[in-house]
């Protein structure tokens, strides 16, 4: 369940972002003043913040900006009366992702809600990627594309398939039925004949014809993938 702090001092916005945003599945919590809502931004977790600027005790733009002093890349949405475009520029300087001048039309907020965090989402998965390496090689899952010391490698589509799951199971013994089914499928007219050649293809783009470093022929069963 995504976390999102408020930061709002108005009772009746309170209890409308608090109702819609958990009939949307969202844990809420809510801070009425800019002290205790810069506090518990600094000191917990959350997926997002909705931030007034004109809170009792610390206006929202000076808690957005020691957030981010505070190297925490939590998304801020700043929530504003405020119709200055100086006022927003300010508060998207000091590292808000976005703002939304009230009144507000809350379905309008949940979609830049939602929007954030499939960015944020999305920002995860690039960072915790890591591409797979073997040898001076590396395959980049993501982009479809083979290099070697930086100097792409072109692979059919085919020979990519192939050289991914031989990636995926590593110094495994994989038949090569196993290989027609994994990357040519069930249906297909191809034969095992058909592995070998594209082994043998795989291999020529590898450097490997003569010594087979990486796809290891298994006499009488099929092929094992060297990392090393």
């Amino acid at each position: 369940m995504k976390k999102i702090l408020v930061i709002e001092d108005e009772p009746g916005i309170q209890m409308i972002l608090e109702d819609n945003l958990k009939n949307e599945g969202f844990e809420v919590s809510i801070q009425g003043d800019g002290i205790s809502g810069e506090k518990i931004a600094l000191e917990t977790t959350w997926d997002l913040i909705l931030l007034d600027i004109m809170l009792p005790g610390k206006n929202g733009l000076e808690i957005c900006q020691n957030i981010r002093k505070n190297k925490i890349d939590t998304p801020i949405i700043m929530l504003t009366a405020r119709s200055l475009i100086m006022d927003k520029v300010t508060g998207l300087n000091l590292g808000a992702d976005d703002y939304i001048s009230k009144p507000f039309d809350i379905m309008e907020l949940l979609a830049r809600i939602n929007a954030l965090l499939r960015r944020e989402n999305y920002k995860y998965v690039e960072k915790s990627y890591k591409p797979v390496v073997f040898g001076n090689f590396v395959l980049n899952t993501q982009m479809a594309t083979l290099s070697k010391e930086e100097k792409s490698i072109k692979l059919s589509t085919r020979e990519y398939l192939l050289l991914q799951y031989l990636l995926e199971n590593p110094n495994k013994v994989i038949p090569r039925n196993e290989l027609l089914d994994k990357v040519w499928g069930y249906d297909s007219i191809a034969t095992t004949r058909t592995v070998d050649v594209h082994v043998g293809w795989l291999r020529k783009k590898l450097g490997e014809q003569k010594i087979h470093k990486h796809i290891i022929t298994v006499r009488g069963l099929g092929y094992r993938f060297s990392l090393e």
